[in-house]
């Protein structure tokens, strides 16, 4: 692989940086408040890498909640990812044994990312760069904060609220970066529609089903008028 889609995907994903590395020392400083050392973190990163899911198991964790539970509950936060595996079929088509680590990488942050369009290089070795790199700063944000949370005597309350403050920043980056707010508009009102509806335990799945249906109905609406 040659050093252009490195340097890239450096630069791509810098505000993945920023925000791995805060968001991952979060999660290290909880979970060494709950008595796990550095290697639950750093193995939790490597294996799991799903910041609301850790987040989630930290709780589990130190409920003794049973494997059925667990697998449950982890079904439900990251259940978004099955939409977003749908639409990346075509993207990863033929890219070989590297898409089961692409497939397994796949977060907000890297999807964000690998469907901008890039108009030259080779593709494949531009996602599978960005999946790494963002996965080796999210390992370093959950190992650091372990060292931190058990070195400093001091209190960490509020600190979880760091994932949500960057769900926020890459709404808000995205945003700003589009003309066509569409499907922003559609994620909020549909979501907010849905945790109205189906509260906040249920909310997630029926969410992700109305954004994906009102999305492809925006797109073929699209096609029809470029058509007409």
């Amino acid at each position: 692989m040659s050093t252009k889609p490195l340097k890239t995907a450096f630069r791509d994903t810098i505000p993945v940086l920023t925000g791995y590395l805060f968001l991952g020392i979060g999660f290290g400083i909880l979970l060494a408040e709950k008595g796990y050392g550095i290697g639950w973190a750093f193995f939790m990163a490597l294996f799991i890498f799903a910041g609301s899911a850790q987040y989630l198991a930290i709780d589990l964790l130190a409920s003794q909640a049973s494997l059925l539970s667990t697998a449950a509950a982890i079904l439900l936060v990251n259940a978004r990812h099955i939409f977003y595996g749908i639409s990346m079929i075509d993207t990863y088509k033929g890219a070989g044994l590297k898409k089961l680590y692409l497939i397994f990488g796949l977060t907000d942050e890297t999807y964000s990312l690998v469907t901008q369009p890039r108009a030259e290089g080779n593709h494949r070795d531009y996602f599978l760069t960005v999946t790494l790199l963002n996965h080796i700063y999210w390992i370093c944000g959950c190992v650091l904060g372990n060292l931190l949370g058990a070195a400093l005597p001091i209190s960490f309350d509020g600190i979880e609220f760091v994932l949500t403050a960057l769900f926020v920043t890459m709404f808000t980056e995205q945003w700003m970066s589009t003309k066509d707010h569409r499907p922003a508009i559609i994620g909020v009102m549909s979501t907010a529609l849905c945790l109205f509806i189906f509260g906040k335990s249920y909310f997630l799945l029926p969410s992700m089903a109305v954004i994906s249906g009102l999305l492809l109905a925006v797109r073929y609406m699209g096609k029809e008028d470029r058509y007409a």
